[in-house]
């Protein structure tokens, strides 16, 4: 039965789970990242984690309340949480340098591998978008995807504009 799921997924399916192996493999070592790219990504996640709420239960609106919910819950939850030590902000550069960390992998295949399921589980059982726990909980787990994703990125940002306003002031950072 895998090997049917399979072969009836779309090529660009396994394509865009390449990019993501390799955005996300990219953030396992130490990195230099722009400001902008560090808002970026969060942004195209987000954005994937709601297209796939809306594309799997457009009819039922409660999964929308469960994203929201949960993003907002995870985001206040981890934006609390201190970057790591080794977190460093260039105001010079407006870039980050970060140490390695499997996070932001294993945010982007839950984020995808949630549209793969649900994609494969809607298209064996057509009635699953009008059950409301099933949506309710999917929406919920997409949105606690996308509070993580983008409180880590909120973080880099606030790192951002502390350093920025202390050097505006003339202090060293």
């Amino acid at each position: 039965m895998l090997m049917q799921i399979l072969a009836h997924t779309p090529t660009w399916v396994f394509a865009l789970f390449g990019i993501l192996v390799l955005l996300g493999g990219k953030q396992l070592v130490p990195n230099t990242t722009s400001l902008t790219r560090v808002a970026v990504m969060p942004i195209a996640m987000m954005g994937f984690s709601i297209y796939g709420v809306l594309s799997a239960f457009a009819a039922m609106p409660l999964a929308m309340v469960g994203w929201a919910i949960a993003a907002a819950v995870l985001g206040l939850v981890v934006s609390r949480m201190p970057l790591p030590a080794s977190t460093r902000y260039a105001a010079a550069t407006r870039t980050f340098h970060a140490a390695g960390s499997p996070i932001p992998l294993a945010l982007m295949m839950g984020i995808f591998f949630t549209k793969y399921i649900v994609g494969v589980s809607v298209a064996m059982h057509p009635e699953l978008p009008a059950n409301l726990g099933f949506a309710l909980s999917i929406g919920t787990l997409y949105g606690a995807f996308s509070g993580i994703f983008a409180a880590r990125a909120l973080r880099l940002w606030k790192l951002a504009l502390r350093q920025d306003a202390s050097l505006g002031n003339g202090q060293a950072a």
